[in-house]
């Protein structure tokens, strides 16, 4: 009887062995780069429901296979990765009449453009549009409202810069937001003027933008239309965030909650969302946003309260970043501040105090040593805690800087595009020497800084494919001779791909559980179409998405 006790007792340990065994989905001879440095590469990975069980060689993980249960991905020799966090991103319904000026080198295209799309709309319909770079225009001139006016003379027309930090607005928005010759510069903000007659030449920067007046957009759309049009416009966003390999996504400042709360009920949600709100200094609000962020605690994988979000200066693209001293193309200005260093103190060490992470966009390199003074200040008079506070894009840093970033747990939260976009006209801003301390992304590693990737999509496209290749080259997308723009500031392709999966998940205090290819882990993968490890930097940026998995579902195959 013991006998037949025990033998029931190995079989039915035998069967338990088996079920434990089980994967819903199976990644075999792939070329797995785990992101993990215990453990760095595999040949495959298995899933159970939306975490990772196990990695190793195909022989260890193929028992994990169940004939007719389980999904098996061949990856066949290509690269494997965690799937791309960006940790900044506009993310939000597309608009399919949107005019796109992305690297628009003839200003005459806006004119075609806005004079097609205005013949597509009825009068007072508002025209949007944007992207364009007056740097990368055959003259770099700034446009004017002369550009549009005759082509538009009965719409509004808001033509955003590629930095969303100025934009160009016609006649018709001038007049009907009451800006003349007469109004006034808004504290943190510039009406540009013609230096001959005083009129406003139709660009308006930085806080000036909120001026703008457009007035009820008209439109032949019903209420329902209108939401249905907003609804696919999501949708758009989403499908083109997986087709990228993109699977988390970190919004700075405002988005709708109840909107991405749908679209994971009706299983449209195939990113993972973190939406912060603005930051301010009135305590109430913030109150508020502590209800908030209980509602979507981060505990959450995937819909979650992110950081509060707050300005300091503008860009150095449109010559209002903030800096110690004055643009070199532009003696007279050294930039524009969003508020007094100490309203922006106060703003800080008071969220602080009450728990939140907080987020501040900082180009210019005074603008950065102000957001890190006041995060210091948060921790002389708070005490010092693992709040990740972060500088979104720390563009620009004088040297004794670079440092402090570890020293106060400061993450560097930057965008690598905005390198090679940027560096046609950085120098003739700003000089060499400060050019050293731009984007200094190996400077800040080697200081003990954990960075983390992402694009500021709309601003710079979605594909991170473009920001690895900035990250390794600091080159031209046409490519160029050389080793790029200030070399020593390059990393290796392991590293860029690290500070877009593992260096996001920890700015968003997710290390723990997403990043990494791991065991435990969230079963967010891609697999593409090129060894990015091994490859000429020429084919970095033609590199595509073959499959994108989320939480163990394949939400994108290129069908290959």
């Amino acid at each position: 009887m013991r006998k037949l006790i025990s033998l029931l007792s190995i079989i039915i340990m035998s069967v338990s062995c088996v079920t434990d065994k089980k994967a819903d989905l199976v990644i075999i001879n792939g070329k797995v780069l785990t992101i993990d440095e215990a453990n760095p590469y595999a040949e495959a990975i298995a899933v159970n429901g939306d975490v990772i069980v196990a990695t190793g060689t195909s022989k260890k993980i193929s028992k994990y296979i169940v004939e007719g249960e389980t999904e098996v991905i061949d990856a066949a020799g290509r690269l494997v990765i965690p799937g791309f966090n960006d940790a900044h991103v506009h993310f939000g319904p597309l608009d399919p009449d949107y005019i796109e000026l992305r690297y628009t080198t003839d200003p005459s295209v806006i004119t075609e453009k806005v004079k097609a799309q205005v013949a597509r709309s009825r009068p007072g319909e508002l025209i949007r549009g944007g992207h364009w770079e007056h740097e990368m225009f055959s003259d770099r001139k700034w446009p004017s409202k002369e550009l549009i006016d005759a082509v538009s003379p009965d719409n509004p027309v808001v033509l955003s810069r590629a930095d969303g930090h100025s934009v160009l607005v016609n006649s018709y928005v001038l007049k009907m937001s009451g800006i003349t010759k007469d109004t006034p510069d808004p504290f943190g903000g510039e009406i540009q003027k013609d230096p001959v007659t005083g009129e406003p030449t139709g660009i308006l920067k930085e806080t000036a933008e909120g001026l703008v007046k457009t007035g009820a957009a008209k439109t032949d759309r019903t209420p329902e239309e209108q939401a249905d049009r907003r609804w696919q416009g999501y949708l758009l966003a989403l499908k083109e965030a997986r087709e990228l390999g993109v699977t988390s996504i970190q919004i700075p400042g405002s988005a709708d909650f109840n909107t991405y709360e749908k679209l994971m009920q009706q299983g449209e949600l195939t990113s993972r969302i973190d939406i912060g709100r603005s930051l301010s200094g009135d305590v109430s609000r913030l109150e508020q946003y502590r209800e908030t962020a209980k509602q979507y605690p981060p505990t959450g994988n995937w819909i979650r309260f992110g950081y509060l979000k707050a300005f300091i200066d503008g860009t150095i693209g449109s010559g209002t970043a903030l800096m110690f001293e004055p643009f070199t193309d532009n003696p007279s200005t050294s930039g524009l501040a969003m508020m007094p260093y100490d309203e922006f103190e106060k703003m800080v060490v008071t969220a602080d105090s009450m728990g939140f992470q907080i987020g501040v966009h900082a180009i210019g390199d005074k603008g950065n040593n102000w957001v890190l003074n006041a995060y210091e200040k948060a921790q002389q008079l708070n005490g010092k805690r693992d709040s990740r506070h972060r500088s979104e894009h720390a563009q620009t840093l004088i040297m004794k800087d670079i440092p402090r970033f570890a020293q106060l747990g400061v993450i560097p939260s930057m965008q690598p595009t905005h390198c090679i976009t940027d560096k046609r006209f950085y120098e003739k801003r700003v000089g060499i020497e400060r050019c050293k301390g731009a984007y200094a992304w190996r400077s800040l590693i080697d200081a003990g800084s954990i960075l983390a990737f992402g694009t500021d999509y709309q601003v710079e496209p979605l594909n991170p494919m473009e920001g690895l290749y900035a990250a390794v080259t600091r080159k031209d997308r046409l490519g160029e001779e050389g080793e790029g723009w200030f070399p020593g500031q390059k990393l290796t392709m392991e590293e860029s791909i690290k500070y877009y999966t593992l260096g996001s998940a920890y700015a968003q205090f997710m290390e723990d559980r997403k990043g990494m290819i791991k065991e435990d882990y969230l079963a967010d993968i891609v697999i593409v179409d090129k060894d990015l490890l091994t490859i000429p930097e020429s084919e970095i940026m033609k590199t595509r998405v073959d499959y994108t998995i989320v939480g163990g579902k394949v939400v994108f195959t290129s069908g290959k």
